[in-house]
């Protein structure tokens, strides 16, 4: 009987963070009747997503071919010509990025090679090949159309990944296919000493088709096209913009793998209503409980002492716990109340000790460093009991379990936790 008030005693701490009963050798114990009220909560039923500034990185390395569209000859009616076999040149890709939610990330992109495109004169329609090294870095940003409208799915086989962005271009080493300098460099608007070098600021878009080989390497193709002022490759005549269209393929390496943490407010309310069902529960089989005590009480008035042991709590955890955010030993404010309520628990039972106990989910980090941080987590509601609260540090014991133990099996996210335990 002893053991059985006692647990249910400390299920009421859980609910309600105090004990409403006072057992006294001839007075009545007292419960309250009152139901914990299931709050309605207006969701969506939307999933949410977060992650660490840490997580969903990828590295990109690819290689593929390119080709200029910039002015032709002068005098001869073939401006901005046709893809040319001759004029197909490779190009090497490398690539940084992250993403911000399964929607949208971006990516820092560089691109180079070597460029040829013919630039005749009038007078020499047919000998006017040019040739340039170049190098292009982008700020692009990326959009996973398919997790977009097809719901997110981090196992999905193809994903396709429209892009764009602006950046800068530098080409240098221009000159003619003679070695000298370019064949229209004696026509107006076409720089002389100066075309050695050109700066640009391109603006490019393309599409990016990703195929998964597992979880951290996917291999990619990439069609993009990167647009010009006239004067990209020096000379400024004909028409008023100049392109570079690429065709690139190669690997993404996924830092870590690529995965968010889920949040949805309705689960969350359904959790909640069902807790608020266990308390009300649990406060109906106490009231049971201490009635039966307290016909105990009345009729054996000398044993007083031995019932009024049931109230004091034994080496054994209590329900009460400070919960944390993902790599975090900072105690939230909704949680303050949690160590406060501790705090106040400690005073009323003056020669009670507690045990600080760290946990971390298994899910995330090594275990090494899940160590680290439950022991951050429970020195940082240990700290606040003795420092803010003045609970004598003599009282207060630290441990952290890690990722070793697991106080919630079935719910990772739910390990971010600190639980009390009495000694």
């Amino acid at each position: 009987m002893k053991t059985r008030n006692l647990n249910l005693l400390l299920a009421l701490f859980a609910g309600s963070f105090a004990i409403p009963i006072m057992a006294e050798a001839q007075d009545d114990v007292v419960v309250s009747e009152e139901a914990v009220s299931v709050t309605e909560f207006d969701c969506d039923n939307t999933d949410r997503y977060s992650s660490s500034w840490r997580d969903n990185w990828f590295i990109q390395i690819g290689a593929g071919v390119n080709q200029p569209f910039v002015e032709s000859g002068i005098g001869i009616d073939n401006g901005m010509k046709a893809v040319d076999k001759r004029l197909i040149t490779p190009e090497y890709n490398f690539g940084v990025g992250r993403w911000f939610t399964p929607y949208v990330g971006f990516r820092l992109n560089a691109l180079g090679g070597v460029l040829h495109w013919d630039n005749p004169t009038a007078a020499r329609p047919h000998d006017g090949w040019t040739r340039a090294n170049h190098v292009n870095l982008n700020f692009e940003i990326m959009w996973d159309m398919c997790n977009s409208l097809g719901g997110v799915d981090f196992d999905r086989p193809v994903s396709v990944i429209p892009f764009f962005g602006v950046g800068g271009d530098f080409m240098w080493n221009i000159k003619g296919r003679d070695g000298g300098a370019p064949a229209a460099t004696n026509i107006l608007n076409c720089k002389n000493e100066p075309w050695r070098r050109s700066w640009s600021v391109p603006v490019s878009a393309g599409i990016q088709f990703r195929f998964r080989l597992c979880k951290y390497v996917d291999f990619f193709a990439e069609a993009r096209a990167s647009f010009y002022g006239d004067n990209w490759n020096g000379c400024a005549y004909g028409r008023a913009v100049e392109a570079n269209v690429s065709a690139l393929g190669g690997f993404n390496f996924n830092i870590g793998g690529r995965g968010f943490d889920t949040y949805n407010e309705c689960m969350t309310a359904s959790q909640i209503a069902a807790l608020n069902g266990e308390v009300n529960n649990l406060r109906a089989e106490l009231l049971e409980s201490n009635q039966a005590l307290a016909a105990a009480l009345a009729q054996n008035a000398n044993r007083t002492d031995a019932v009024a042991e049931t109230v004091d709590c034994p080496d054994q955890p209590l329900l009460a716990t400070v919960r944390f955010k993902i790599n975090s030993s900072v105690i939230e404010p909704q949680e303050e109340v949690n160590v406060y309520n501790m705090a106040q628990y400690l005073k009323e039972y003056p020669d009670m000790n507690v045990t600080v106990v760290g946990y971390a989910d298994k899910d995330t980090g090594t275990a090494e460093y899940n160590k680290e941080l439950s022991v951050r987590r429970a020195q940082t509601v240990a700290d606040a009991l003795t420092g803010k609260y003045g609970i004598s540090s003599s009282r207060v014991t630290v441990k952290g379990e890690g990722s070793a133990e697991q106080p919630y099996p079935d719910e990772n996210n739910w390990n971010r936790i600190v639980i009390f335990v009495t000694e």
